[in-house]
C-alpha cells in the first residue's frame, strides 16, 4: 500500500504541523507522511510536482489568497475543514517592565488584541507566528502576539501577560485531482443542517 504524503508549513511546532497531524489522525491515515515546507510556495509546488500528494493550509495565512490563485489551474482545494489553533498570547520579553511596542501577525491576528495599547505595532506580513516569535526573541520589539508554548519553551526569557485562547480558524487541504461537484460541494448532513432545522421549527 503506497501511503499519502502531506505537506504543511514548517518548522516543526508550528500550528501547521499541529493541525495537519490531527487532520491525519482524524482520517487515521496511519501510514501518512507529512513533510514541512519552508514557504507555502514550496508546499503547494511539492504537490505539483508530486513530491507531496496534498498540502495543507491555513485560510488565514497571509500566503493563502496567492497560492489559491496562482496555482488555481494546476492544484484545487480539495478539501476543507475546521480545527482550533494552538493557544494564542501575547508574550513579553521578561527584561522588559513596561512594554510599548508589539509584533502581530498581519492580517491573520492584528484583531485579536487591542493593539492600541502599544506605542509601536510590528505588523509581519510575511512567514507566520513563528516570525513573530523570532523577532521577539531578538528584541525587535517588546511583546508578540505568538502560540502560548512559547512561553513554555523559553521560560526566564518571556513571560506571558495576556491568554487569548484557540480560536477555530478553516483550513484548506489542496490536492492535484479536482474534488469539485457541481452545484456546490458541501456536507448536507453536517451540523449546519442541525442549525437550519431549528429555524424551520420556529
Amino acid at each position: 500500500m503506497t501511503s499519502v504524503i502531506f505537506a504543511t508549513l514548517g518548522p516543526s511546532g508550528t500550528n501547521h504541523e499541529f493541525v495537519a497531524r490531527k487532520y491525519i489522525d482524524f482520517h487515521e491515515l496511519n501510514e501518512a507522511t507529512l513533510r514541512l515546507s519552508d514557504t507555502a510556495t514550496a508546499g503547494v509546488e511539492a504537490v505539483r510536482d508530486g513530491v507531496a500528494d496534498y498540502f495543507i493550509l491555513c485560510a488565514v495565512h497571509p500566503d493563502t489568497p496567492n497560492i489559491v490563485g496562482r496555482f488555481f489551474r494546476e492544484v484545487f482545494i480539495v478539501d476543507t475543514f475546521i480545527s482550533p489553533s494552538l493557544p494564542l498570547a501575547v508574550l513579553t520579553r521578561a527584561d522588559v517592565n513596561k512594554p510599548r511596542s508589539i509584533g502581530v501577525l498581519h492580517p491573520a491576528t492584528t484583531e485579536y488584541i487591542d493593539t492600541s495599547k502599544w506605542e509601536l505595532v510590528s505588523k509581519i506580513t510575511t512567514g507566520s507566528l513563528h516570525t513573530v516569535a523570532d523577532g521577539l526573541l531578538k528584541g525587535r520589539y517588546d511583546s508578540g502576539l505568538i502560540y502560548l508554548n512559547y512561553a513554555h519553551r523559553y521560560p526566564g526569557r518571556l513571560r506571558v501577560d495576556q491568554e487569548i485562547g484557540s480560536p477555530d480558524d478553516a483550513w484548506l487541504v489542496l490536492g492535484r485531482k479536482r474534488t469539485f461537484a457541481d452545484p456546490i460541494l458541501a456536507w448536507k448532513d453536517g451540523p449546519m443542517s442541525t442549525q437550519f432545522a431549528e429555524f424551520a421549527r420556529d
